[in-house]
């Protein structure tokens, strides 16, 4: 039981993991190397992200500075990130890139916003689902007496108090987030 306890715990932060890490690609109006997490290069036949073929760095709070260490792939890394969905077009000056980020409008914010709640509440809906999925084994586990009543309760408790910590958890990011972007 507690070891199945101990699944669900691990599995629900995982997901919080996740939805920081999606949170962290939303471009917010100040330079951040994590937007360019999801680019990759098409490199000698592999796709390769950025940050392991460049130093990526920031010069200015919105200005993001990309040093390949082999100058041959400029134009690789440069075509990558016009295909990306960032955005932003890169600024190529022979031996780096720049990316600046313009300053969000208040309709922009308003949508990324909207998109921070949506991952929101993708995130708790995961967490619903990973409750549910434990709920049930413990109702096999009962089913097949190899638990006794009490014991489902007990755990039951466990899990769905699990569950409102990381709902809880999951709507402090979503808010700190929100804020972040509507005080640029």
């Amino acid at each position: 039981m507690k070891e199945q306890i101990n699944i669900t715990k691990e599995k629900m932060t995982k997901c919080l993991n996740a939805l920081g890490n999606e949170f962290a690609s939303i471009r917010a109006g100040r330079a951040n190397p994590a937007v360019l997490d999801k680019v990759n290069v098409d490199y000698y036949g592999a796709p390769t992200p950025v940050n392991q073929m460049a130093a990526v760095s920031v010069a200015e709070a919105r200005i993001l500075v990309i040093q390949p260490w082999d100058k041959s792939s400029l134009k690789l890394i440069e075509k990558a990130i016009l295909a990306s969905d960032i955005g932003i077009t890169p600024t190529n000056d022979g031996t780096a890139i720049r990316l600046v980020f313009p300053q969000l409008t208040e309709d922009r914010r308003k949508e990324l916003c909207k998109t921070i709640k949506k991952y929101g509440e993708e995130a708790k809906v995961t967490i619903r689902n990973i409750r549910r999925d434990c709920m049930d084994k413990f109702k096999t586990m009962k089913k097949n007496s190899e638990i006794t009543e009490d014991d489902m309760k007990d755990c039951e408790k466990k899990v769905q108090d699990l569950t409102d910590k990381y709902c809880a958890d999951i709507d402090k990011s979503v808010a700190e987030k929100e804020k972040e972007i509507m005080s640029i």
